[in-house]
């Protein structure tokens, strides 16, 4: 029988390394917005890039999910994502998303979660500008009618040519910060997959080819974070497994960690 290769020990390694970051850190940065002020929205605009859209998309998952908890029915939950492939939060024209009618909802949205590029992590330009376009966006979103909350990325892992395994902790920083500049809730999604692979170095939540996007069970994980962070409410139990697709065992995993993690995270 043979035994795990040098390359998925090498994996699991460095999964595990990555994961032991952040508990380890003395001052984890404190978010100073716990909650949304709006219970239960309905009107959501997620705006950012593939890391949205992969895993059949995030704002699907957190809609089926939100269903299923009894929230809300699909049919009154006005869900739209706007995702540019590669795209920096700069990159989106926020007027024209923002205008009531534009994407076929009447009312304004409630809440617009933004989501930053990966390169956020790693660029020394790029915290800044994210910062600024954030600051600006938020006072869009505001004047709209609606509220602002940061979807924080999840960090590279092998084989990206890019993984770090501080990189975490940076997005933190970075997305905290920008969070308390302007207001906005962060939701706490890269904690989560760090958490995650603390627990299980051998879960696969990012695609393999690449160590940067994520798998069905990632954006799921993602998903129940959003759901958590938005609704206030546990995951933990929620009936949604994307049609059989995720099994038991890793939805209720994924349920658990998101939404200890969310608690945690607020609870600073």
């Amino acid at each position: 029988m043979r035994g795990p290769g040098l390359g998925r020990i090498v994996l699991v390694a460095a999964f595990a390394a990555l994961a032991a970051i952040g508990p380890a850190r003395a001052e984890a940065p404190v978010p100073a917005v716990k909650a949304l002020k709006v219970e239960n929205p309905t009107r959501i605009l997620f705006v950012g890039n593939s890391y949205l859209y992969y895993g059949d998309g995030i704002h699907n998952h957190v809609r089926r999910m939100a269903a299923a908890a009894g929230l809300h029915t699909e049919k009154e939950m006005k869900y739209k994502s706007a995702a540019i492939g590669g795209a920096a939060i700069f990159d989106h024209d926020i007027d024209a998303l923002l205008k009531p009618g534009q994407l076929r909802v009447k009312e304004p949205f409630q809440v617009v979660i933004l989501q930053g590029n990966s390169a956020v992590g790693w660029s020394k330009k790029r915290p800044a500008e994210f910062k600024k376009t954030v600051v600006a966006f938020a006072e869009k979103i505001k004047a709209a009618g609606g509220e602002t909350a940061l979807y924080m990325t999840h960090a590279y892992v092998p084989p990206h040519k890019r993984y770090d395994p501080n990189m975490t902790a940076k997005l933190e920083a970075i997305y905290v910060d920008a969070g308390n500049a302007t207001g906005a809730l962060v939701i706490p999604v890269g904690l989560a997959f760090q958490e995650a692979y603390a627990r299980r170095p051998d879960i696969k939540l990012h695609k393999a080819h690449d160590g940067s996007h994520p798998e069905l069970i990632g954006a799921y994980l993602g998903a129940a974070v959003v759901f958590a962070s938005v609704y206030g409410q546990s995951p933990v139990g929620n009936s949604y497994d994307y049609y059989g697709k995720i099994s038991a065992d890793d939805a209720a995993f994924l349920q658990q960690v998101a939404w200890d993690t969310v608690q945690a995270f607020y609870k600073r």
